[in-house]
Order: structure tokens, then sequence, then C-alpha cells
């Protein structure tokens, strides 16, 4: 172990380099042309038989060392999302509305240099290995069905299934798993109201859709407060209302754009025919109309527990037992939810958070950003899940 820690410590620069350069050129969904090709040229640097272009940007990489050995995948997301930076750091996006506002450099960064620490350990591998560079985590379908689509969990047939995801919830190099649910289901909506557009002066004329629409918001509220079982979990949440042009004209129409989590799916299905009977009919009282697009999204993520115990085992040789906790479920949406549905795996959090270098803003925020203290971290967490790893 000692010797590892050196090893990969003595790395500590390559992976930060290759986080800062992923970060200043952020792709999103099915756009990381630039990003595949630097994971695809470093795997080919170490030796490994790589594959692109999977599933559009894709990178997989194998490591096979008996034909007879199972086969565990290690998985990292590569995409950014349509933000604007607001950190000042020397490393700041580069691309105008786009960052790595989730961190999926980093876990790029850290799988990369992973893999070249476990090629050189090769000789004592009890498993094979394919390390799995995944392009649009964030964006349904996401880029892992479609991987999947295209084979990546055969030839040879994969077995296990590990990720780790970092976190600005939580404090540098915290290791957080649970055995089960991990993450809920990530659903998405979309209503259209239809009103009749008129003067602001005369309303009796029309037929007002944004009086529809906040009726709508207003009323749905009332389908997780009264009519979901208080002891389940699910989240209605709208992100977007649109409507209208200027301040004295009653448009024709309104937008509503929002979410829906749970963690079984078919609360999820209860909640889109209820939804949809609320916007149609209150749109209907109001002499209006409307129409609804429900999309099921990602799955929830559910952990094995005998892959979750096998990951509290490393977590606890690399963080040490007092920075293992029990996570607790998420009702954020991860498609590796899809990997895990097809073999005995596990996802995990790995804290980023460090308030005394001002780290201290979440996921998704356009502050994110992580302690780069943890990327060695991560990289150990990987080499060690494989390297420890013997069937179960």
């Amino acid at each position: 172990m000692k010797t590892i820690n050196e090893k990969i410590e003595d790395l500590k620069n390559e992976v930060v380099n290759l986080r800062r350069e992923i970060h200043m050129f952020p792709e999103i969904a099915f756009e990381e042309f630039r990003t595949s090709e630097i994971v695809y040229n470093y795997l080919n640097s170490v030796g490994l038989e790589v594959k692109k272009n999977v599933n559009k940007t894709g990178v997989v990489a194998d490591l096979i060392v008996n034909s007879s050995f199972e086969t565990v995948l290690l998985r990292a997301d590569m995409d950014a999302l349509p933000i604007q930076e607001e950190n000042n750091v020397p490393y700041k996006s580069k691309i105008p509305n786009r960052m790595h506002a989730c961190g999926h450099d980093a876990h790029t960064a850290m799988l990369l240099v992973a893999a070249k620490v476990i090629s050189e350990y090769q000789n004592d591998l009890k498993a094979n290995v394919r390390f799995l560079f995944q392009p649009s985590e964030e964006k349904d379908p996401g880029g892992a069905l479609g991987m999947i689509k295209e084979g990546v969990l055969e030839n040879p047939k994969v077995n296990y299934a590990f990720a780790l995801h970092v976190s600005g919830f939580h404090e540098k190099n915290k290791v957080l798993i649970r055995g089960g649910i991990m993450t809920g289901e990530a659903d998405e909506f979309a209503i259209n109201v239809k009103g009749y557009g008129g003067h602001g002066a005369y309303p009796h004329k029309s037929i007002d859709p944004i009086l529809i629409a906040s009726h709508i918001v207003i009323a749905s509220q009332s389908i997780v407060s009264r009519n979901i079982d208080p002891l389940k979990s699910v989240v209605l949440s709208f992100g977007k209302i649109s409507s209208g042009d200027v301040f004295n004209v009653i448009p024709g129409s309104a937008f509503l754009l929002g979410t829906v989590r749970s963690l079984e799916h078919e609360d999820s299905v209860f909640v889109k025919e209820r939804l949809e009977m609320i916007a149609k009919n209150i749109a209907s009282a109001f002499a209006g109309s409307a129409e609804m697009i429900y999309n099921f999204g990602y799955p929830p993520s559910i952990n094995n527990e005998k892959a979750t115990e096998y990951i509290r085992s490393i977590a606890r040789e690399v963080v040490g037992e007092e920075n293992l906790s029990e996570a607790p479920i998420s009702m954020g949406g991860e498609d590796m939810s899809y990997f895990l549905e097809k073999t005995k795996g596990a996802f995990y959090w790995l804290g980023a958070l460090n308030k005394e270098k001002g780290i201290s803003y979440p996921n998704h925020s356009p502050k994110f950003d992580i302690d780069e203290d943890i990327l060695t971290t991560g990289v150990k967490l990987h080499v060690l899940t494989v390297l420890n790893f013997k069937p179960y």
C-alpha cells in the first residue's frame, strides 16, 4: 500500500494538469470531441486496448489479463454543463456558457491516471478491467444506455461496475456510500397552455394563459402534499415558466417545464397521471387548454449490498474509518443506474468541499470547484478497487 500511495502521490501534478486541461475546455452532452481525444491518446500511451466513438463520443479501454477471470468496469463521465463559470481561477473555462460544474473533469482525470497505475500492476490482478469514459450523463437519455446498447457490457462480459462522483456537499476526502437506493428516478415534463391573446386593458376579451399556468403550479403542489404517502419521497419542481413579450398584451400561450423525482417508479407514474389531470382540468375550467409531455428519465441507482461492503473496505484503507459515512439518499438523477441494473456494482460520493480554501459551492453552481487534493484520493480508490478485487 505504501508503494502504491507513493506512486500515486508522485502523479499528483499529472492528474491535476489533466483535470485543468479538461476543465478549461468543457464540452456538453455528446459534444465531448476534444475530451475524448485526450482520453483516447492517454489510454493508448499507457498500452491499453482502446476503442473510441462508442455511442458517439465515448471511449472504452480494456486490460485483459486472463480470459477466465471476471471483468470489473470502472466508469467516469465526461460531459460539462451549459453554465457560465464565475470562478476566478487560472483554469477557468475558456468556452462561454460552458462549465464543468459537476466535477466530471475530475472523474475523467482520476480514472485516466488510475488506468495508468493499474496497467503497471496487471500481473497482480485477479480480474480483467474495462475503463469506460461516458458521454452525456447530464442530459437525458444519457450516454450509459447507448453504450450498453453498443455492447460495452459484453466481450468480455462485465460482472461488476463501480463509479465515484465528487460532491460539493461533503468535506474533502469523505467517502459516502449506502447499500440499496443511492439516487432517485429523474423525470422531466413540459406543459403547454393555450389561451386567447388580447389587450391587457381588456382581459374579459381574452383567455389568460398566465393565470391558467399559475393555477396549475399552485394546484400541482397538492400532489405530493395530499396524494402521496408522507412516508415516501417524491419531489415535484417547476424550473421554467415562460409567456408573453410585452407588459400590456395578454399572450396566447404559456409554457411550463419541470421535474419529478421519486424512489419508486410507480410513484412517478402516479404523479404523471395526476399532473396531467390537474393541468387539463384547470385549463378547461378557465376556458383554455393544456397538453403535457412527460419523459420518464433515469431509474433509481441501486447499489448491490456486497459491492457496497467491498467499497467500504477500500475506503477504510484509503481514507480511514473516520472519513467513511453512510450516504443519504439523493433525489438527484444518475445514469450509472443502467450499469447497476445489469451488474453487481456500486456508486458512491467523494467529498470535494473545503471552506478554508473558499471551495464551498454545491454541484451545478456557477462557482462550483473541488479541492484538488482529492484527485489522488480518487485515483487510489479506483486503483485499490481493482488491485484488491476478489470475485464475490
